[in-house]
């Protein structure tokens, strides 16, 4: 159970940091003469994360607060991964993008709080 606990706390912690790389990405994309389709591409994948948050959650037994929260992570994710097709249709819409980044990056906080906590704490011993 403990090792469990550790892998969604990793996996939480990865989470975050590639939310934080992504907005590098940006920054890189704007201001270093670089490309969108490295932030583009990784961006697809940093989406497909919370799966794995979900899954690891529940195998930790997080509990229902911290399942729920990977969802919610898994569907502002996915939010964010479908907010830049909007841009030709409903670009009023697409604008919501940076926003909904700052909204993944608070949940992915909340989650990774969640999961080192309960990393941190001994899990009951199985008979």
């Amino acid at each position: 159970m403990q090792a469990a606990r550790y892998a969604f706390a990793a996996v939480a912690v990865l989470f975050v940091l590639a939310v934080v790389y992504q907005v590098l990405l940006a920054g890189m994309a704007l201001f270093a003469a670089g490309g969108w389709q490295s932030h583009i591409d990784f961006g697809y994948l940093t989406a497909l994360v919370p799966v794995l948050l979900i899954v690891s959650a529940l195998l930790a037994r997080a509990g229902r607060t911290a399942v729920l929260l990977t969802v919610l992570a898994l569907v502002v994710a996915q939010v964010q991964s479908f907010l830049p097709l909007l841009r030709n249709d409903a670009p009023w819409l697409a604008a919501l993008h940076p926003l909904n980044a700052m909204i993944v990056f608070g949940v992915a906080v909340l989650v990774a709080q969640r999961a080192v906590a309960l990393a941190r704490t001994q899990a009951p011993r199985e008979a």
